[in-house]
């Protein structure tokens, strides 16, 4: 896509404008973005490019700068050796692993840009409905734990009665499957 303004370079940029005349879009290269940019930002701010924006969103917290941070307190992914600082700057996970090993940093920023740190999307038809009756267990005992602290003792008896009949319809799935791989 090329740029709205200069109609010569890349678009990277795009911004959306709200005003008195409507909604403006438009695609600007990074040199007209930052041109954009120092109209609306204050003289005294510094110009910012899109890797400082992205750098942003990625860091929860400001960075303290790398001869500040001892290298052995750093982390680092011990299945593919990605650092967290290499995240940063990337915006890409190395491996599954780096999910577990930068937990802490990963989980306030999905909530931040997702709402939420847990998948709530489409569940894969190749699993056979065990995602969904173990999410029905859940949401169940989420149910059964309200009923009780309410003290609705009738309501929790057919809550926990349901969660006994879904764990043992998923252990005969989960053992059926077993004995089909033998």
């Amino acid at each position: 896509m090329i740029c709205d303004d200069c109609g010569k370079k890349e678009a990277v940029v795009h911004i959306v404008q709200i005003g008195p005349n409507g909604r403006v879009e438009k695609n600007l290269c990074e040199d007209c973005a930052q041109k954009y940019g120092n109209t609306m930002f204050a003289p005294q701010e510094r110009a910012m490019s899109v890797n400082d924006f992205l750098k942003g969103v990625f860091s929860n917290t400001p960075r303290p700068r790398e001869e500040d941070t001892p290298a052995a307190e750093e982390l680092v992914c011990p299945n593919c050796g990605m650092r967290y600082r290499d995240f940063q700057q990337t915006g890409k996970i190395g491996c599954s692993v780096c999910y577990d090993t930068f937990r802490a940093q990963l989980e306030p920023l999905l909530r931040r840009i997702h709402g939420s740190s847990v998948h709530s999307g489409k569940i894969p038809h190749r699993t056979g409905g065990r995602l969904e009756t173990k999410h029905e267990i859940e949401v169940l005992r989420a149910a059964l734990k309200d009923a009780v602290a309410k003290e609705a003792y009738e309501q929790a008896a057919e809550y926990r009665d349901q969660i006994r009949a879904l764990e043992k319809k998923l252990m005969q799935e989960e053992g059926g499957e077993a004995d089909a791989a033998r």
